[in-house]
């Protein structure tokens, strides 16, 4: 059954597409939105996020046997974020991470909820933990600034861009240099029964709504990979610069982590995850999946693109590493072709740390 946020009735409402579906692409006024939320005036509807559960006194020790991130000692009301991998170190779940004290909360993709609930069921064994699909009853409301009057409510606070413990750049410019610091992200759970009422008494307070167009644009200029648009069933972290927030590089044992480390120590990652500033003469957008080419061939593809209210057309790529970082690319979608300017992201040499004398490639932003 498709989920329909509540939020889809109010005035001016349009309905959002993949993969936002069921809560409303915006309101009336996409770049109004978008500036409101950047400037932490409004919220977006998040309510059909998956959230999953796992209570007992073994959750955090568990989950950190089971995923990339260091989650033992994980103080209540802190947030981390990490990844569920295959033997081949490929991303299956990308999780938001909140503990309460006696719950661990685990916010997804609404599609990925049912999987990974079962998925954890499967791995419990005879350990002290209870795994519980809560979707149906909990929503989710995002905003870039803390909210005083839900402060009281669980919210999972983005680590994004900072390099979090055990974590590791694979970007070219500075921490304190990185987009996304302009894009502080918080996302307060809420009952599902009261979205509406909430959302209400946030309007009461001088919080709009902002709808999905609003938050894909400050994510996308942010160079935040989403689960489910920046990955496909080949990546692995390093691809997206996910060793920054959702790996720690030197915890125990779990599933992937040897190529993780293999790939980090040895190797290079073979695709990387570039920024494109688009022609926005044509006044339309490419759509995602449209071909990225370099020189006459097909080097990589759209995974997200918005039209953002200061840069304008603007998208995220998964190109192959080895394309030149100075070197010009189209997007082409179907008989339109849209230049591209790339902001690097993911350095072309990142990865090989072990012997490494020197810095990254320091490419133009």
């Amino acid at each position: 059954m498709t989920y329909l946020s509540p939020l889809l009735s109010l005035p001016g409402a349009v309905a959002s597409g993949a993969p936002d579906l069921g809560t409303a692409s915006h309101y009336g006024d996409p770049f109004k939105e978008q500036r409101a939320l950047a400037r932490g005036t409004a919220v977006v509807d998040l309510s059909h996020r998956g959230v999953v559960t796992v209570t007992g006194p073994d959750r955090l020790s568990w989950l950190n046997t089971l995923s990339s991130q260091l989650l033992l000692g994980l103080q209540p009301g802190s947030s981390s974020e990490t990844l569920l991998l295959t033997v081949q170190g490929r991303i299956e779940y990308n999780a938001r991470v909140v503990d309460d004290g006696t719950t661990t909360w685990l916010i997804v993709e609404g599609s990925e909820a049912e999987g990974l609930a079962a998925w954890l069921d499967r791995m419990k064994f005879m350990l002290r933990v209870e795994i519980a699909d809560v979707s149906d009853a909990w929503a989710a409301l995002g905003s870039v600034k803390p909210i005083e009057s839900l402060a009281d409510r669980t919210v999972w606070v983005d680590p994004w861009p900072r390099v979090t413990e055990g974590g590791y750049a694979y970007s070219v410019v500075t921490e304190d240099d990185h987009p996304g610091l302009e894009r502080p992200w918080f996302e307060y759970l809420v009952p599902q029964a009261d979205l509406t009422t909430i959302v209400a008494g946030l309007a009461e307070h001088g919080l709009s709504l902002a709808g999905a167009m609003a938050s894909e644009a400050l994510r996308v200029a942010a160079w935040r990979p989403r689960s489910g648009a920046e990955t496909d069933e080949k990546t692995i972290p390093h691809e997206l610069d996910l060793i920054r927030t959702a790996v720690h590089l030197s915890k125990g044992c779990y599933k992937g982590q040897e190529t993780v480390a293999r790939v980090h120590n040895l190797g290079h990652p073979p695709r990387r995850l570039v920024f494109l500033q688009l022609d926005g003469s044509q006044h339309t957008l490419p759509a995602v999946g449209s071909a990225v080419v370099a020189g006459g061939r097909t080097v990589g593809t759209v995974t997200s693109v918005a039209q953002h209210y200061e840069m304008g057309a603007v998208a995220l790529a998964i190109i192959k590493r080895s394309v030149d970082p100075l070197g010009e690319l189209v997007v082409q979608d179907g008989d339109e072709t849209y230049a591209a300017a790339q902001e690097i992201i993911v350095a072309p040499d990142a990865g090989q740390v072990v012997g490494r004398a020197t810095g990254f490639l320091k490419g133009r932003r």
